[in-house]
This record gives C-alpha cells, sequence and structure tokens, in this order.
C-alpha cells in the first residue's frame, strides 16, 4: 500500500486522469486519503468552472473569427479618473491557443494577481501595443479625448495590423472594423488583457513619480484624489503630472 505521502504525489502528478485517480484510492478508507481525494475533486470542480467562464470570455473573439477577421485586438485604458498622472492604453492580440483562467475586470483583481496576470499575458499574447497621453495633453483635449488617443496609439503600436478592434467602451477613428462594449474587460478576453496590460503599466510609472516627487505619495494613491493626496497639493501645489484642468486640483492651486 502506498503512503499517503505517495497517494499526494502520484494525485499531483496524474492531476487530469480521473480513472488512474480513482483507482488509486478506490479501497483505500484512511481519512487523509480521502482528504486528499477530496481536495482534488474540489480543485477539478474549479478548473472547471474556470475554464467555462474563459470559454464564455471568448465569446466576442469567437464571433469576430466566424464573421473571418483572423487578427483580432482588445483595448483598453487606465487612468480616466486620477487628477496626476498619464492615461495609458493598451492593445493585446492574444496568440489562437490562450488560455488565461480567471483573469476578468482588472479591477477586480489584486495587485499582486495582476502581476500575476501582467507576466502570463505577455506569454500569452501574440502582440501588445501601449498608447500613452501625459497630464499636458490630457488638459488640452479633456480625458475623454485623450483616453482615445492612448487607444489609437496603443494600436500604432502593435507590431501586427488587426483587422477586428474590440474596444471597451469607445470608437476609434480608425479605419479598421470595431465593435465597442460597455464594461468591456469583463466580458472580452482580449479587452481583459489589455485593461491589466494598460492598468500596470501605468501603475508602474506612478511609482516612478513617487520616487520622483516623493512628498506626494503617488506609488500608494496613483494619482487618485485621496485625502493625503489633496493635502500634499495644498501644502506644495501642482507639479508637472498633475491634471490641472481637473476641478479639485484647479481649486486647490487657483
Amino acid at each position: 500500500m502506498y503512503t499517503v505521502k505517495q497517494i499526494k504525489a502520484l494525485i499531483e502528478e496524474h492531476a487530469q486522469d480521473e480513472a488512474y485517480i480513482r483507482e488509486l484510492v478506490k479501497d483505500d478508507t484512511r481519512k487523509s486519503v480521502q482528504q486528499l481525494m477530496a481536495k482534488w475533486h474540489k480543485e477539478k470542480i474549479k478548473k472547471q468552472e474556470l475554464q467555462a467562464a474563459w470559454n464564455d470570455m471568448l465569446k466576442y473573439e469567437n464571433q469576430a473569427k466566424a464573421q473571418g477577421f483572423t487578427c483580432i485586438a482588445g483595448i483598453d485604458e487606465a487612468g480616466r479618473g486620477p487628477l496626476a498622472g498619464p492615461v495609458v492604453a493598451a492593445a493585446v492580440i492574444l496568440k489562437e491557443d490562450a488560455v488565461l483562467l480567471g483573469l476578468n475586470d482588472s479591477k477586480q483583481l489584486s495587485e499582486k494577481k495582476r502581476l500575476t496576470y501582467y507576466d502570463m499575458i505577455q506569454d500569452e499574447a501574440l502582440d501588445i501595443g501601449i498608447g500613452i497621453v501625459d497630464a499636458n495633453t490630457i488638459d488640452k483635449i479633456n480625458i475623454y479625448e485623450a483616453s482615445r488617443l492612448a487607444m489609437v496609439r496603443a494600436v500604432q503600436q502593435l507590431t501586427y495590423t488587426p483587422d477586428y478592434l474590440l474596444i471597451d467602451a469607445m470608437t476609434l477613428p480608425l479605419n479598421i472594423r470595431q465593435e465597442n462594449m460597455i464594461k468591456g474587460d469583463a466580458k472580452s478576453a482580449s479587452i481583459a488583457a489589455g485593461a491589466c496590460i494598460a492598468k500596470v503599466t501605468r501603475d508602474q510609472m506612478m511609482e516612478e513619480y513617487g520616487r520622483r516627487y516623493p512628498e506626494y505619495q503617488f506609488e500608494k494613491h496613483k494619482g487618485y484624489g485621496t485625502k493625503e493626496h489633496m493635502a500634499a497639493i495644498q501644502k506644495y501645489g501642482a507639479t508637472p503630472i498633475h491634471r490641472v484642468s481637473f476641478a479639485p486640483v484647479r481649486a486647490v492651486i487657483s
């Protein structure tokens, strides 16, 4: 008879082979072995649920492919709401066989999980483009147009030329077939990947600004209008990365 430790190792080694695992433990009444089986079964169900959710997230990509499109990019942005820093967009073309189980709306993911998915997307993407629009430009053209510009730049940074765009709540002035949707990062795998790349990229930029302007602690609030951030603006004034057209900043510095 195998030891519990040996059975644990065999279950891990053959995790996808249900017949093997059930045969392995069918006559074993040890409580610890039954607990291993229960854990394996729970993880199996969870993975099936994640796979089903991932398949559902590919619905829009698959619909585009069914229409004959072959190079589909998902696009989203991060940084519309903050009082400082750029707006950043990312365009992601996923590989044909990409699997990113559990990827969803980046705002629902912890920072640690976003970083994990960021690395996974680098491996599962055929191509990634980043578009950045700074605070000065945001002040000149407004945040909506700046977000659109960042998305256009992200598409232009792609090495591959997409023939179909899936976009989160925006229409772009590009001669490419496109589909936009509200809360696209919770509906489309490609948009969700773009949202994650954009968010992590922007957070990393704000951390760098935090080192450049330590009294503002951008690495903590990422430019959003927290109590501490507003107090820093009141005390030290606006930096070159502040959006002076935004009312909370304008009210403090005027």
